[in-house]
């Protein structure tokens, strides 16, 4: 089956600075994708180069298999739903699906209609008198009514409440069970995303850190804790991504392998959260393609 997305070498400088740089990616379809990432770490730059509203400075990006266009066709099979959820101030609840229905083949009128109406919308309510959280469901209406293959979101929960994100999270799960739609999600709230994703790619100085499976990257990590006295009797060549050090205690985030770690030491597989704290707080850590740093 052809990736929903693929990137080879793909970068993207603003003058003397590269925004994002030698990214390889090959996501599958069907997945729901947790993109994930300091601020000013290059999601938003990648997703802009996968939705065609920026060219590549080195490299190239694929959906389905082609070169991004912005022909109807292949505009067609994807949606985008900017951070700023940027709508008409003007516009009225029944001008955007107006303006919805017009310019896509495949609107689901239905599902805009009902969506506005269980989100308590009027229809003949103006944009700028909506909240901001109103207005990110109305932007997020846009992109699912367009009933893409490809959704792209950037940071779509970062204005809306516990409830609302909750709801989100849910129609979104349902559009991969019915359609088979692939998501990109850019978000900062982690707990949001551990019963919904099923990818990670973990982006931070303009570089690809982590991108796999998040099954298989928990499965591929430990957390290794033990007296702080016995740290230098570990292996000399153990992957370690970040440590800590409190009291007496040391706690280590590593990749697994064959190590035997002795009596002294647990090791438990890490959470989401940990594992995506302990590389995007250790820059130069890398789960691609081999170890990480290595303790001499």
């Amino acid at each position: 089956m052809t990736n929903a997305v693929e990137t080879i070498r793909l970068g993207r400088r603003y003058g003397r600075t590269w925004a994002l740089h030698d990214c390889a990616l090959s996501i599958p379809q069907g997945r729901v994708v947790a993109l994930v990432g300091p601020n000013g770490a290059g999601k938003s730059t990648l997703l802009n180069l996968v939705a065609g509203l920026v060219r590549p400075s080195a490299g190239t990006v694929l959906r389905f298999g082609e070169p991004t266009r912005d022909d109807r066709a292949s505009l067609r099979r994807f949606a985008y739903m900017a951070q700023d959820s940027a709508l008409y101030p003007g516009f009225t609840g029944a001008d955007l699906l107006t303006f919805g229905r017009r310019l896509n083949p495949g609107w689901d009128d239905e599902l805009a209609r009902d969506r506005l109406a269980r989100l308590r919308i009027p229809l003949d309510r103006r944009m700028r008198q909506l909240s901001g959280g109103q207005r990110a469901q109305c932007a997020l209406v846009l992109a699912l009514a367009k009933r893409p293959d490809l959704l792209l979101l950037d940071e779509p929960l970062a204005s809306l409440d516990p409830l609302a994100r909750h709801d989100v999270m849910a129609v979104l799960m349902e559009m991969v069970a019915l359609h088979g739609t692939t998501i990109i999600l850019s978000s900062h709230i982690i707990a949001d995303l551990v019963e919904t994703c099923d990818w990670l790619v973990a982006v931070n100085r303009g570089r690809v850190q982590i991108s796999g499976e998040i099954e298989e990257l928990l499965a591929g990590h430990a957390v290794v804790s033990g007296p702080l006295q016995a740290r230098a009797l570990l292996p000399d060549r153990l992957p370690v991504v970040t440590e800590t050090a409190g009291g007496r205690q040391a706690q280590l985030l590593t990749r697994t392998g064959a190590e035997t770690f002795g009596p002294a030491w647990s090791t438990r597989p890490p959470t989401l959260d940990e594992l995506v704290r302990g590389y995007l707080g250790t820059p130069e850590a890398t789960a691609l393609p081999g170890p990480t740093s290595v303790v001499r």
